[in-house]
């Protein structure tokens, strides 16, 4: 197999994977999280588990959705700018053929009640998914002292007040920067005149 034959196979690799992370995940880009790290960390061994914890945060901090955007990071580091884009549309395809397809018959349908306990189930099971994904992120998480601060400040602001989450992603990043440029560069290098 030379080089080009080589390319096309792993850019098919990734779309496939993508495709199927798009087409069998309900319920939004944090669902996908669990079904992501496996295929990349465990399966294909693409990435590993603390560079998914670093390409999630900066796909929910980027504009779009989680989803597309993790899989568009993922795809670059994996095969460049061309992995990048059949990583996108590996994801994005079966969203818009079952959107589409909903749309087609959603008229005929939206009355009946059967369809309706389908979605309460739905929304029950997507909760649990999102829950299984904050686990999972949270065993691979650094606890340091000031992550725990950021994480129950974030928490007590999103749960108790009207704050925007955007406001509380930049505060975050904001909080994480000063701590790492500032503070846990002063507790590392030793001051003039001291021994290392």
């Amino acid at each position: 197999m030379n080089k080009e034959e080589h390319i096309t196979a792993s850019l098919r690799i990734i779309f496939m994977t993508f495709f199927k992370i798009g087409l069998f995940t309900f319920g939004g880009g944090y669902a996908m999280v669990p079904l992501i790290e496996y295929e990349m960390v465990e399966k294909h061994h693409w990435i590993d588990s603390k560079e998914i914890i670093d390409i999630i945060a900066v796909a929910a901090a980027a504009p779009g959705v989680i989803s597309v955007n993790t899989a568009t990071f993922v795809g670059y580091r994996v095969a460049g700018f061309r992995g990048a884009l059949v990583a996108t549309l590996g994801m994005i395809i079966p969203s818009y053929i079952i959107i589409c397809t909903i749309a087609l018959f959603y008229q005929q349908f939206k009355n009946l009640i059967w369809v309706s306990y389908a979605f309460a189930g739905i929304r029950a099971g997507v909760i649990v998914l999102l829950l299984g994904a904050v686990l999972e992120l949270g065993k691979k998480l650094e606890y340091t002292t000031m992550a725990v601060l950021i994480l129950t400040i974030t928490f007590v602001l999103a749960t108790f007040t009207e704050l925007n989450v955007i406001f509380l992603l930049i505060g975050s990043g904001i909080a994480g920067m000063i701590y790492q440029v500032f503070i846990k560069k002063d507790l590392i290098e030793p001051k003039n005149g001291e021994e290392k």
